[in-house]
């Protein structure tokens, strides 16, 4: 088993920057031209490559667009519709979720407790009955919400959000506002969520895509990307040439990937299945079986692509909250996709503008098409891969 670590650097920029307006040389070997000819079965294979590249931009049903959150097909009714970014508690009471396997990404990070909580990204949301459950927001969430233009879903939260909750340029949803605000009405709209007598409460209250779409109306939300949206986030490798990693002479075997290390309460990992080439995730406090599977679907949730971003952080009170750097210029972290793993580096520049991830060599790394997960871990915490 190799040990991954960061330290945590010093000199980081102090809690008021925390969330910002928030090559080697290789011998070539030279070859004249007239060595170099194209013979039939050079001809043949780039005709074959240039093939598959042509039939993997063909829908493979009229009017399909590609996802800009997986690279997948998705209905063109839904190309221009804006994701909803949806808090979800991450502990034994909270358990099993609901339509999680149907999120595009998924974002797991500390807040206070040594806990975690989830954000699920959805493009496709509309037909979707009983998502969650949903919790609180914590601020740094937003954040990453943001990047993708997601209406951002959440029950309430402590006074830290405020300044977040209230800029302008933040479209959400809430069951709740702070009762220590009541004039702090932004984005509320109970009815959008229900609360279902099969949980105890604060574990029975999940949103609908219906209840979203009134929400939306009602709030007067864009339906649509607006003028914030940044467009590509994501950098997708063809799905006729996937990123392997194998370019990479450092790359790390990587089977098995245990956060438990970072994450020390829900002890997350991931097991990766070859004969599908995904990372099935796991939660080793969850009682009984630990496998991550999802109450509606019956689904255990399963990624393409993992990414960690290590984050500089600080502990804002006695209670234990939590503020993230979300913002930052190089940051360290790992990519992990078909068994395999390298160290990237991490930048976002602006509130909206995504987080992009490059590797040693300074060039943005390429997912694969699928679904990733995303886990952000405090600097200097240490997680295992095998």
């Amino acid at each position: 088993m190799k040990k991954l670590a960061v330290l945590v650097l010093t000199g980081l920029a102090c809690a008021t920057l925390l969330f910002g307006c928030g090559n080697k040389d290789e011998n070539v070997e030279t070859v004249a031209i007239n060595e170099v000819e194209s013979t039939p079965a050079t001809v043949a294979e780039t005709e074959t490559e240039t093939e598959s590249a042509v039939e993997e931009d063909v829908p493979p049903e009229e009017g399909m667009v590609r996802s800009p959150l997986t690279n997948e097909w998705i209905s063109g009714d839904i190309a221009d519709q804006r994701p909803i970014a949806v808090m979800i508690p991450n502990e034994n009471a909270a358990l099993p979720h609901y339509n999680i396997s149907n999120a595009d990404i998924l974002y797991e990070c500390n807040v206070e407790g040594n806990m975690t909580r989830l954000m699920a990204v959805f493009k496709d949301w509309e037909n979707l009955d009983r998502i969650g459950n949903v919790r609180s927001c914590r601020d740094y969430y937003v954040y990453w919400a943001k990047e993708w233009d997601a209406i951002y879903c959440h029950i309430g939260g402590p006074f830290y959000i405020l300044d977040i909750i209230n800029d302008p340029t933040t479209d959400n949803i809430t069951e709740a506002v702070l009762a220590s605000d009541s004039s702090q009405k932004k984005g509320l709209y109970a009815n959008a969520f229900t609360r279902v007598s099969d949980r105890k409460a604060p574990h029975n209250a999940y949103l609908s895509g219906e209840g979203v779409l009134k929400a939306i109306d009602a709030l007067g939300y864009s339906r649509t990307y607006t003028d914030n949206y940044e467009g590509e986030h994501f950098k997708f490798a063809s799905e006729s040439n996937p990123n392997t990693l194998e370019q990479y002479e450092d790359a790390l075997p990587a089977t098995k990937i245990d956060l438990s290390g970072a994450y020390s309460i829900t002890k997350t990992y991931f097991e990766y299945n070859e004969e599908d080439g995904l990372y099935y995730r796991f939660q080793g406090m969850q009682k009984g079986d630990p496998a991550h599977v999802d109450a509606a679907t019956g689904e255990q949730l399963a990624f393409k692509n993992i990414l960690v971003q290590y984050a500089h952080y600080e502990t804002r009170d006695d209670k234990g909250y939590l503020a993230f750097q979300c913002h930052d210029d190089t940051k360290d972290g790992y990519y992990f996709t078909n068994g395999k793993g390298i160290h990237v580096t991490w930048k976002k520049d602006s509130d909206y503008g995504p987080t992009k991830f490059y590797d040693d060599n300074g060039n943005e790394i390429e997912l694969n098409t699928g679904k990733t997960n995303i886990c952000i871990l405090e600097d200097g915490k240490t997680f295992d891969a095998e």
